[in-house]
């Protein structure tokens, strides 16, 4: 029998060895929680802030600021009228986004050391280029700035803010325990998929996206994997603890995908999704260009985008903000009783229409130099362009063909993120994860993958590399 002093000297050997389970192998696991703690009460802290932006907003115009013109009917003709030429707070609405996007880009210039503070784009770049080094100071003033400019109107999501916050995080607290740079970059991975997966509800999304997000091939980060779990779970807990466990949105149960030949039309869905997505990163880009070329202030630029934004808000109100309320009617495409009243052409030349107006909006508002992210619009430009697809493909295929308008809405959603910003598997569980619908995992494998491939060398963020060698 093996002694006390030899069952010790065995112990000591597993838990402090190189090879194995031990605790040089799982060098990183308290960090990551750290990290994930951290970063979960940072999302939590900015959800209130949100919460009261909105709030405040919403009391100052008397509560007119409430976006739900295109749930209401999906005929767009329908929200400029009479009523909303003489409705003073609409006129508001118009020169709100302005407002609020140039006070967030003058508290960005005037309490940030970063040059580049764009959301995802600006973590991407730090990974690459700056060992992960990120400054604790974007944490407070990112989150207020992007909720001056997204509260007041401004078409952008909070997930780019919510990226860069997590991203800093993990920085700050790699650099405080005096670790090397290439564990600043796997904690500053780490911030950033706790970050998307407490905002989103979607913590095994989160998680891949922190090591998915750094290449537009289909490389990935794959030190940083084990670290974005942990991170991501952690997260995700204290998150939930505080605004529930239940899917971000809903959509109906017989969304299921139990059909061979609802691939075609799946098909026919993928390539609408590629061209989509070609339009929104040229739009997008073409906006870049024409205000960087401008010879005017950055704080004039970013007024004026925010006031295009105010002016397409005025004809189409849910444009504004991030827009979440859009993926929700997208996902519930095709009930009767949601649209009751609107022939199914109106509802489909609704949905493209919103496609183009949110794409033209995020434009104005983030390429201006406004402070949001693009992550969620291609969500609700994905949902839109999917829902009407599906309403399409309802009408002119046989009944027996089952065609669900809520279905290629997700499966719309996945495959625009997929494809514009270069994240395929991140979008196939994102989607099953936001919406609580894992029966349609199959189609959005197949519309991701075709979307991916086809748009390969289109992206969002410019900071992205092809893949690990490009890098080097």
């Amino acid at each position: 029998m093996m002694s006390v002093r030899g069952l010790l000297l065995h112990a000591w050997k597993f838990f402090f060895a190189g090879k194995g389970l031990s605790f040089r192998t799982g060098q990183y696991f308290g960090e990551s929680m750290l990290v994930g703690a951290v970063t979960g009460l940072v999302v939590v802290a900015f959800r209130y802030m949100i919460d009261l932006g909105r709030r405040f907003i919403l009391d100052g115009l008397g509560g007119h600021a409430q976006l739900a013109g295109f749930a209401d009917g999906c005929a767009f003709g329908q929200m400029f009228t009479q009523e909303a030429l003489l409705d003073p707070h609409r006129w508001i609405m118009v020169f709100l986004p302005a407002v609020g996007a140039c006070l967030g880009y003058l508290l960005i210039r005037r309490f940030s050391s970063v040059e580049h503070v764009r959301g995802t784009d600006s973590a991407i770049r730090a990974f690459h280029h700056r060992n992960g080094e990120i400054p604790g100071a974007v944490i407070p003033v990112k989150s207020v700035a992007s909720v001056l400019t997204v509260s007041s109107g401004g078409s952008a999501g909070y997930e780019g803010p919510v990226t860069l916050m997590g991203a800093a995080v993990g920085s700050v607290i790699a650099r405080r325990l005096g670790l090397t740079a290439r564990a600043c970059r796997i904690l500053m991975a780490a911030g950033l998929a706790a970050g998307i997966a407490a905002l989103f509800q979607a913590p095994l999304a989160g998680a891949i996206f922190g090591f998915e997000i750094f290449y537009s091939s289909s490389d990935v980060a794959y030190e940083t994997l084990l670290p974005c779990f942990i991170a991501s779970v952690v997260s995700y807990t204290i998150y939930a603890y505080f605004f529930g466990w239940a899917p971000l949105f809903s959509m109906p149960a017989d969304c299921v995908y139990d059909s061979g030949l609802r691939l075609l039309p799946y098909f026919a869905l993928a390539l609408v999704v590629t061209f989509g997505v070609r339009f929104y990163i040229r739009c997008f880009r073409e906006a870049e260009m024409k205000f960087a070329t401008m010879r005017l202030p950055r704080p004039a630029k970013v007024a004026i985008g925010g006031l295009f934004t105010g002016v397409i808000g005025f004809f189409f109100p849910d444009v504004m903000g991030a827009s979440y309320s859009v993926i929700q009617t997208s996902l519930t495409a095709g009930q009767g009783e949601l649209f009751a009243g609107h022939g199914s052409l109106a509802v489909l030349l609704g949905f493209v229409g919103f496609f183009f107006m949110k794409a033209l909006a995020t434009s104005f508002t983030v390429g201006s130099g406004g402070s949001g992210g693009l992550f969620a619009p291609a969500l609700v430009c994905g949902g839109t362009l999917g829902a009407a697809v599906g309403i399409f493909f309802e009408q002119v295929l046989p009944a027996w063909f089952n065609i669900h308008p809520a279905a290629f809405a997700l499966v719309g959603m996945a495959g625009f993120l997929a494809s514009s910003i270069r994240i395929p598997i991140t979008a196939i569980v994102m989607v099953a994860e936001i919406s609580g619908n894992h029966g349609l995992l199959l189609p959005a494998m197949w519309v991701c993958g075709i979307s991916f491939w086809l748009n390969n060398g289109w992206s969002l963020y410019r900071s992205q590399v092809h893949c690990r060698v490009s890098a080097a």
